[in-house]
């Protein structure tokens, strides 16, 4: 990292970061993440955008919901993800190998880790939901050959602290930029990729249902599966009762036999993995990240105020648990 590179703006954030370490590390567990949800309520009277966002997601995502209960959903969302931050500083400490079992459940998991510890390559999906790192964290404590997608943080100081936290256990970082080569390796050597796959893709993304509305996808993850045969799993960690307790499962696992039957591969696999993550979603929607921007990005289509491409339309129409209702809802757009 350069000297040039960090700012009096990043110095002054990675202070607050440490300083808020220090704190965590003074207070025990139960203690801080009361604290950070305490946190998160102040955040979520202060930072309007943010609020608004969140309850404008949730509305549009259940539209039978009253707007009081999309409020409390959104302010638990941020709360959660305040949350989320301070348990980044308890993982290393207190997930160890000698005592994971005590945080972390992973009841149902023999077939993904099979495949996840097997020689062939495999892909690992999952969302903004529950706490991601632990679930990343885990999986290279228990030996897999894992190595994750990240968009490096803007501050390079805050960015190399949390690089840290990630390989503590051995988990491999690309960086999102120029990720092309490295993941290529990966694959062809029979290692993990995981993929945060909620990630909005721009305007020529893959846009499939999520939630009733299009949301574009990145076509890395399928175009990946298809060309190494890789299986896809769609993991998540969400939590559970005391602090620092998870739950570490799957969702949903896509074989190669499952797209290979499907008039359009690559569609079927970015609509079914988003779907799965929806599935996850909806079991504790409060531990979804609702304020960040899902649906940014909008079809052609839409943003000509026209009807929807009829390739487009025989996409959606090709997915086996398409409904009239979902294809209206996708019809109708944001």
């Amino acid at each position: 990292m350069s000297e040039g590179t960090v700012t009096i703006a990043n110095r002054l954030q990675y202070l607050g970061l440490r300083l808020g370490d220090l704190l965590m590390q003074a207070l025990n567990v139960g203690c801080s993440m009361r604290l950070a949800r305490r946190v998160g309520s102040i955040f979520y009277r202060l930072h309007g955008r943010h609020r608004d966002r969140a309850i404008a997601n949730i509305m549009r995502s259940f539209p039978e919901m009253e707007r009081g209960e999309a409020e409390r959903m959104a302010k638990a969302s941020i709360k959660h993800f305040m949350q989320f931050g301070a348990e980044v500083f308890f993982t290393t400490r207190k997930i160890q190998p000698d005592t994971w079992a005590k945080y972390l459940s992973v009841d149902g998991m023999e077939e993904s880790l099979d495949l996840l510890l097997s020689d062939r390559p495999a892909i690992l999906a999952t969302g903004h939901y529950g706490n991601w790192e632990v679930l990343g964290y885990l999986l290279a404590m228990l030996g897999l050959d894992l190595s994750a997608i990240a968009r490096p943080i803007d501050n390079p100081l805050i960015n190399e602290w949390l690089l840290g936290v990630r390989q503590k256990r051995g988990m491999k970082i690309i960086t999102k930029f120029g990720a092309t080569d490295p993941m290529t390796e990966v694959m062809e050597h029979g290692g993990t990729l995981g993929f945060i796959a909620d990630q909005d893709a721009g305007d020529k993304g893959v846009f499939v249902p999520f939630f009733g509305r299009l949301a574009s996808s990145y076509k890395s993850i399928g175009l990946l599966a298809i060309r190494y045969d890789a299986p896809v799993i769609c993991g998540y960690a969400r939590r559970r009762g005391r602090p620092m307790a998870f739950e570490i499962g799957v969702s949903d696992i896509i074989y190669p036999e499952d797209w290979k039957s499907q008039a359009d591969p690559l569609y079927y696999l970015t609509a079914r993995y988003t779907r799965a993550i929806e599935k996850m979603v909806l079991e504790e929607p409060d531990q979804y990240l609702w304020n960040h921007r899902r649906w940014r990005s909008r079809p052609r289509h839409e943003q000509k105020g026209k009807q929807m491409a009829s390739g487009l339309e025989r996409q959606l129409e090709s997915l086996p648990w398409m409904t009239d209702e979902l294809m209206a809802s996708c019809r109708l757009g944001v």
